[in-house]
């Protein structure tokens, strides 16, 4: 199988093992065993500290060996580099090239292995030799290995970061090398010193004395501490990333596909969308087991009480699926693969915790709401169970023994299925939405370094995103660098979630995409922050203030629901907290209530008129400005979306964005979303609810219909009686 076969095919692969590798016989038996039950795709993992020993020594002849035996197969490999586990004379060669952590200290770990975390945080690789050095290495390895045609992808790195904080307590890097490209980068921004100086409010005097602060653990929220995590997410990730790219690039005579993966998207943040324009695609991990809830959410339990198995198996679906793969898709470019780069093959393990077992019902809902994301590949981690002690027999789709399990026989069943239509699934074929929640970088950095922020960023994000799932409203994410693209003004409304910080030219840049017809909806305290972390006289963004039409007249804490304390801090004294309550609809939303969360914000009209109101003034307006409307709310919405949920809530938003002209994709209980082309679409329906749903499913226009894994369809003239069990998907195909 070349490339040009491969890109006929949806993706459907596994990872084959973990170094150290078993023999030989038992790994190509493994891959036969894939291949007979319809997996297309072989990802090898290479690892530079195993094939690099001595300098100028390599050895893929394994890789070699298994390579030409997946060609045998007819079988593309997915070849994954693993830089960060780095070789022991790149450490006694260049002992300079180790990362620095914020307490001034060299990261003395050497990887042996690829766990923990495959050999994260790695070398320093602003070090000019230590890039030199992984940069020869992935030429020889692309010269040797991509003489086989049978690759299809390359991947440069695997979940992207160096784990800083979660490996060693404290983020990287914080060497000479690395602040020597921090104040490069910064001249170029800011144009030269006295430039740095007036946007940070400082006196440096030469530029060797700037650099980040390193005040451990605290959340205070610097000029400087914003530059600097926007640098090291944005700027020297994204540079390692762009020369692997490039090295690989110009050494594969075929140029396929180079790709990185996340191990997880960061909700709020924009860090992805600058990751995935240094590769042709950017892809994700995903172990929706792994997580049941955010601690706010209603269904996460207190400590010691067991996951409701309805939540917790919905919460898998929608956050760990749905959301994290509409996050990496809208991070891509709009014609762009997505793939789910590692998928939970089987039960989570993790030291001596055993996570649940994995059911083939688990493996058909997660593929499936995976692919109602956008999603154009999966890969499985891992075939067989894993050996080290670490994850020892966890993940796999096999177990340790044995050919067969149920959840392999689904994931086969399921991704055959899926090349029977590779028109409709290998390409993104996402028919794009009508509503965008917006993502702003410079906001993420500045609220994670602030108090209270991140959480509530990621928080209100992931609650909009939940209302919209469950209202049928299909969801996009844009990123601030997108405002420019003419194909910002398709959408109807973009929402902007916890929008603590705006700069003037992008408060702008919004402004602008109003006057062209846009519905603008923003929660409350729109750039009550500057881009540098100072507070804006009136306490809101100047242009911002003009845009709604409004004077802020009140900010004040609100009390939960109950006197609950999942994101209220605890009270000073008296008077700091308002009592809990909904806000009442006015105008247009009269009968109408919608809850206050975090904060209720009132506002003296100017030019806008109120729409809903606190004790009879003014907490949410809009504004006619241009051809569009600008809708502001004086509370945090999104928090509602997955705590303290009510339905007066969700009737206010569907209002609104009705009045914005967006309406649901389907008026029943079950979710839809669609993978479409022209003569050919996919439509994919969840059930969220623990009992058998059916519903009447109008299929005018369409001269076929079928169900994607061969059940049978109740078709009567132009409707389909669609049943769905329980939690689980079905998928309809209809054709022109």
């Amino acid at each position: 199988m070349n490339k040009q076969q491969f890109e006929k095919l949806f993706p459907i692969g596994s990872h084959l093992c973990r170094e150290p590798m078993p023999a030989m016989s038992e790994m190509k038996k493994d891959m036969e065993n894939l291949k007979k039950h319809g997996f297309n795709l072989l990802k090898l993992q290479e690892n530079w500290g195993v094939d690099e020993p001595l300098e100028g020594v390599y050895d893929f002849s394994k890789y070699e060996e298994l390579i030409a035996h997946a060609d045998k197969l007819d079988m593309g490999v997915y070849l994954g580099f693993t830089m960060e586990q780095a070789p022991n004379w790149l450490w006694r060669k260049y002992p300079d090239c180790r990362m620095v952590g914020r307490d001034g200290r060299p990261v003395m770990y050497e990887a042996q292995a690829t766990l923990p975390a495959d050999g994260k945080p790695g070398p320093c690789f602003d070090h000019s030799g230590a890039m030199e050095a992984q940069l020869k290495f992935l030429k020889k390895a692309v010269e040797v290995l991509g003489k086989h045609e049978n690759i299809v992808v390359w991947n440069t790195w695997q979940e992207i970061g160096y784990w800083g904080d979660t490996l060693l307590g404290q983020p990287v890097c914080y060497c000479e090398n690395t602040l020597a490209f921090f104040r490069k980068w910064l001249n170029e921004k800011y144009g030269d010193l006295d430039g740095l100086n007036r946007a940070w409010n400082t006196r440096y005097g030469d530029w060797s004395y700037v650099q980040p602060d390193r005040l451990p653990m605290a959340k205070i929220c610097l000029s400087q501490d914003i530059d600097w995590k926007y640098f090291m997410d944005n700027i020297q990730v994204g540079n390692v990333l762009r020369q692997r790219y490039e090295t690989i690039n110009a050494a594969d005579p075929l140029k396929r596909m180079i790709f990185a993966h996340k191990g997880w998207p960061v909700i709020g943040s924009g860090m992805d969308w600058s990751y995935g324009r240094t590769q042709d695609f950017l892809g994700s991990s995903s172990y929706p087991a792994w997580f049941g809830a955010h601690k706010w959410d209603d269904n996460s339990p207190m400590p010691g009480k067991p996951f409701d198995r309805r939540d917790a198996l919905l919460a898998e679906t929608w956050d760990c699926q749905v959301m994290r793969y509409d996050y990496i898709r809208s991070a891509n470019r709009r014609d762009s693969h997505v793939w789910a780069s590692e998928f939970q093959g089987g039960q989570i393990s993790t030291g001596f915790h055993l996570g649940r077992e994995v059911l083939a019902e688990d493996m058909r809902r997660w593929m499936l709401s995976a692919v109602s994301a956008g999603t154009t590949g999966i890969s499985f981690w891992v075939t067989r169970a894993e050996i080290m002690a670490g994850e020892m027999n966890g993940f796999s789709l096999l177990d340790s023994e044995g050919d067969s399990t149920e959840r392999f026989e689904e994931a086969s069943h399921i991704g055959c299925a899926l090349n029977k239509h590779v028109d409709v699934f290998t390409k993104n074929t996402w028919p794009g939405a009508e509503v965008a929640i917006f993502v702003n970088e410079s906001n993420y950095q500045l609220c994670s370094s602030l108090a209270q922020g991140g959480d509530n960023l990621e928080f209100s994000i992931r609650g909009w995103h939940r209302i919209l799932w469950d209202a049928n409203i299909p969801v996009d994410f844009v990123e601030s660098m997108e405002l420019d693209e003419a194909y910002i003004n398709k959408y109807k409304a973009i929402i902007l979630p916890f929008p603590l910080s705006i700069s003037e030219e992008l408060a702008g840049k919004l402004k602008s995409y109003v006057e062209q017809g846009g519905n603008l909806i923003s929660e409350a305290c729109p750039g009550r922050l500057t881009e540098h972390a100072y507070a804006n006289r009136g306490e809101l963004s100047p242009t911002l203030r003009k845009l709604f039409g409004v004077n802020q007249k009140s900010l004040k804490m609100v009390r939960e629901p109950g006197y609950g304390m999942r994101w209220s801090p605890p009270e000073r004294t008296w008077g700091e907290y308002l009592d809990e309550t909904m806000l009442v609809g006015t105008g247009t939303f009269e009968g109408y209530k919608l809850r206050a969360n975090v904060f209720i914000e009132t506002f003296q009209c100017v030019e806008s008129k109120p729409i809903i109101s606190y004790n009879g003034t003014a907490a949410g307006v809009v504004k006619d400005a241009g051809e569009g409307k600008a809708w502001l709310l004086g509370t945090f919405v999104g928090h509602n979306g997955t705590a303290y949920k009510d339905s007066e809530t969700r009737a206010f938003i569907l209002e609104l964005l009705s009045q914005c002209d967006v309406k649901p994709v389907h008026d029943g209980k079950l979710l839809l979303r669609k993978r479409v082309t022209p003569t050919k679409e996919a439509w994919l329906f969840t059930n969220p609810t623990e009992t058998e749903l059916t519903e009447k499913i109008d299929i005018r226009g369409w001269t076929k219909v079928e169900d994607l894994l061969g059940e049978s369809i109740n078709k009567k003239d132009n409707l389909v009686d669609l049943t769905v069990k329980g939690l689980d998907m079905r998928v309809l195909i209809l054709t022109k």
